[in-house]
Formats: structure tokens, sequence, C-alpha cells
């Protein structure tokens, strides 16, 4: 009997001991502003980027209880934050045209991916991923920040999120990364984007304009005559592209902005709420593990022949119960508020609106998800070259893979 009692004991004391011990091996934000470009940069020495909607793995309904969120609220983030992102891009000033996209393409120089692995008020926890057109992987990190009520003061859309820092460092690494490149590497990326498009419209015309080495990485073979008028077409139908991408960004900002109001209180309240189940559940654990020492004590007691041992017994017994008692009533205590935290997340969610795109004078709707539209656009685009330039079209083939190290 003796020996069950002093398992139970040493499996609350092991619970007190390893609660709150994990970590992630990310790199940990500190303070940290963002490094602005010196001077200006030359129009030829600008990269385009294009922020791919990030990913996020599929919430059980018990994984989402764990984090504290929901899949709805991680829908939402997964447009919130590469706007972000993109908005402190622009605040670096070391970039070209940046832009967020809903799938991958070929006519951006720079791509980044992300991965939100954890995001609730308290900590935001995303994997980034930058890889250039030619295939070179400029780097993959994670990068976490852990939030207090402080970080949710003084902050502004577009301009400074709870996770500033988080974001200035993404940004400031991508800057680093940048300025290691000579003039001539940068020509090259952005040529390489240019003809990895030509090639996607019109693989027989441009083949052999690119090599790829064993590594995956692409590089230029040579180049289509300044004047080439097959290049000047796809090069409008290049910014056509750009055009819906620029459409499809206005409702992002649009998103972004009547997201934002509601998205910082449900974050600073999930912050607050985290905080006290926490609190709420080390209390639990206390109680119950003084509980359960009482218990024991009363045990020992009873078993001793000690006249003082058998009259403290029962009321040791007793008020162990009631310890017992008291905090399992506390953990349900935390449960409604995780409760409130799932209602908090109802609201949250993301619809593109219908979008008429205008090409040389014929109107075209586009519907569904932004994937989708995005999907739909560039089969138009390419319907539309074939049939000015008289090319049989071949099958769109799948989303670039800009996986290569």
């Amino acid at each position: 009997m003796r020996s069950s009692v002093f398992k139970y004991i040493l499996f609350f004391i092991s619970i007190l001991v390893f609660t709150g011990c994990a970590t992630y091996g990310a790199h940990k934000v500190s303070p940290t502003p963002i490094e602005a470009a010196k001077a200006e940069i030359p129009e030829n020495q600008l990269i385009d980027v294009g922020i791919l909607v990030f990913e996020s793995e599929e919430l059980t309904p018990k994984q989402a209880e764990k984090e504290g969120t929901n899949a709805d609220i991680r829908k939402a983030e997964s447009h919130f934050i590469p706007y972000h992102l993109k908005n402190t891009l622009h605040q670096s000033s070391h970039w070209g045209a940046i832009q967020v996209i809903p799938a991958e393409t070929n006519s951006v120089d720079l791509l980044v991916k992300g991965k939100i692995i954890e995001s609730n008020g308290e900590v935001l926890f995303l994997e980034i991923d930058v890889v250039e057109a030619t295939g070179k992987r400029w780097f993959k990190k994670k990068y976490s920040a852990e939030a207090s009520e402080s970080i949710y003061a003084g902050n502004r859309a577009g301009e400074k999120d709870a996770y500033q820092n988080l974001y200035n460092t993404i940004a400031n690494d991508m800057a680093k990364f940048k300025m290691k490149l000579g003039p001539s590497e940068i020509e090259t990326i952005r040529t390489v984007s240019k003809l990895k498009f030509a090639q996607e419209f019109a693989p027989d015309a441009f083949e052999g304009y690119l090599a790829k080495d064993k590594k995956g990485r692409l590089s230029v073979k040579r180049l289509p005559a300044d004047s080439d008028p097959m290049m000047e077409r796809l090069l409008k139908i290049r910014e056509r592209e750009y055009m819906y991408v620029d459409t499809l960004n206005n409702q992002y900002e649009g998103f972004y902005n009547d997201m934002w109001p509601s998205y910082e209180n449900w974050r600073k309240l999930n912050l607050t709420e985290r905080q006290a189940i926490k609190k709420i559940k080390r209390e639990a654990l206390t109680k119950q593990l003084i509980g359960a020492l009482l218990i024991a004590g009363a045990i020992a007691a009873g078993s001793s022949n000690s006249n003082v041992g058998r009259v403290m017994a029962p009321a040791m017994d007793i008020v162990g119960g009631q310890v017992l008692i008291s905090g399992w009533n506390i953990s349900k205590e935390a449960e409604i508020h995780s409760a409130a935290i799932e209602e908090l997340s109802e609201s949250f969610g993301n619809e593109m609106q219908p979008v008429t795109m205008e090409f040389e004078g014929q109107q075209y709707e586009l519907t569904g998800t932004a994937e989708e539209q995005f999907k739909r656009w560039r089969e138009l685009l390419r319907q539309i070259y074939f049939a000015e330039t008289g090319f049989t079209p071949t099958p769109l083939p799948e989303a670039p893979n800009m996986d290569s190290e």
C-alpha cells in the first residue's frame, strides 16, 4: 500500500519538475531593430520577392486545444503573417517589388516560404525558407519569440507588430545574404527568373537558354536578342501576372487591416488566459502533491504505534482529500478558460472576393480561392499568348519546386 502511495507522489513530482521544459531548437529572437539600406539601390540591382501564403500542419482538436488556438485562426494567420512580413521588408528598402502570392510561380526572383509551427499570442514560432530563382537556397531557419504583456503596447497595423523583433530578424537575415551578392550575381538571378517564365509559356522556343547543374541549380547558357519579339510579348504577359498579384494584394491588405484589431485583442487576451491557465495548473499540481503527501503521512501515522499518530491519521486523511478535490476543481476551471479562448477564435476566416481583370479590352472574372483565381488567370494568359502567336499550347507544368540547397 505504501509503495503505491509513494509511486503516486513521485508521479506528481515528475509532472512539477518537467512541466514547461520543452524547447524548440529555434533561433530565439532578442530586441532587433531593422537594418535599412544605407543608400538607394539602382533599379537593375533590385530583387523582386514573392512571399508564399504560409503553411501549417493540420490541427487536430486536441492539438489546437494544447496550443491555444484553432484551425480558423491558423488559416487567417497564414495570410496575416506573410503580409506583415511584406510590410517589414518594405521598411528595409532592400528590395524591388514585394508581394504575397497564393502559389509558387516562375515570375519572382526570390521566393520566401513560411510555416507556422506555433502561434497563440504567447509564442510565435516560424520556419522560413528563402530560395532564389536559380534554385540556390539562401537559408532555411526557425525563429521563435515569447510574448509578455508589454509587447502589446504601442503596436500599429503595417508598422509594428507584437513580434516585430522576429519579423525584423527575418528581414535582416535576408538583407545580409543579399548584400553578399555582387552585381553580376543579382543580374543572373533576375535573368534566370525571366527565362524560367519564358520557358514555362514557350518551352520549345526557349529550350537551351538555361543549364542545370548536378545540384539542380540553374545558370544562363545563352540570352535572347535584345529586341526578340517573342520575349517582349512574354514579358508583357508577365506584367499581367503582376497586375493580378497586385489586385490580390489589395485584398490581402484589406483583410490584414480588418483582422488587425480583433487579432491584436485576441492575442493579448489569449496571452492572459494562457498565463492564468499555467498558474492554475501549477496551483492544482501543488495542491494535489500536498494532498498526496498528507495522505501518505496519514497512512504512515496510522500504521505506527504512536498514540499521537493514531489520533492524527484521520484528520490528515480528511485534509489531504480536501486538498486533492480543490486541485481537481482548479483544473476544471482551467478547462473553462480554454473554452473561452476557443470562443474568441470563431470569427476568423478568409474568403476571396471575385476579381475582374482586363487584358487588351477583354474582361475576365475570376472566382474561388486565391490559389484557384491565380491558376485560372495564368491559364487565361497562356491561352491569350498561344492565340496571338499561333503556337500549340502544351500542358501547364506543375508549380516549380524551389527546394534546392
